[in-house]
């Protein structure tokens, strides 16, 4: 369990400049407020999580190599992409907290799953939102593309994590078919957010 959380403590330890960057180059202040408020949510998570492995004796990592991954697909591009790889990690997230808060063995660790895990579910929705009017006059053809795209990463990286942090789950009473099937079916649920269908083209 140590290890699972300590990976996921470096995943939320970002100091999210270069999206606060992008947000703020769209020019929409709402935009940049939202992102901003959001990197400090996660900045906070992290805290309560190296504070919880502290506590354990345990201390936390440096950094991990699928961190490295995720910073790096996030900043081949713009807003648009690094929201899209976020909203991966976010939709992991809820299901991985869901079920520290519901198998977890530890009071403390119970209570800082849940109020990660309260402030994902409004994590997810914005970005949602944020991609479906980034989207919005992309032409359907393409917005196919990009939604089956997007799709087959989102899977690439949920079996990863089912694979990588299959004991911590197996400990909290969640298998790691049961892990992918749930946060594959989270997911599809942020896809028919995001790519609403054209009513031009029906």
């Amino acid at each position: 369990m140590a290890r699972s959380l300590q990976k996921f403590q470096v995943g939320e330890s970002g100091d999210g400049r270069h999206l606060i960057e992008n947000a703020r180059a769209t020019g929409d202040p709402d935009c940049a407020i939202a992102v901003e408020l959001f990197v400090a949510e996660e900045q906070n998570h992290a805290r309560m999580l190296a504070h919880l492995l502290n506590a354990g004796g345990v201390g936390t990592k440096r950094s991990h190599w699928s961190d490295t991954v995720f910073v790096h697909l996030r900043r081949l591009m713009g807003l648009r992409l690094e929201l899209m790889v976020l909203t991966i990690a976010e939709v992991v997230a809820l299901r991985y907290y869901r079920a520290l808060a519901d198998g977890g063995r530890d009071s403390v660790l119970i209570d800082v799953a849940e109020r990660i895990l309260d402030d994902e579910r409004h994590h997810v929705p914005f970005q949602g939102r944020r991609l479906r009017i980034g989207f919005h006059a992309t032409p359907a053809p393409a917005r196919k593309v990009m939604r089956e795209l997007w799709r087959l990463m989102a899977v690439a990286v949920i079996v990863v994590v089912a694979v990588d942090h299959g004991p911590a789950l197996r400990a909290c009473g969640v298998s790691r078919r049961e892990f992918m099937a749930d946060t594959v079916l989270i997911f599809c649920g942020v896809l028919d957010t995001v790519f609403v269908p054209d009513r031009r083209t029906s």
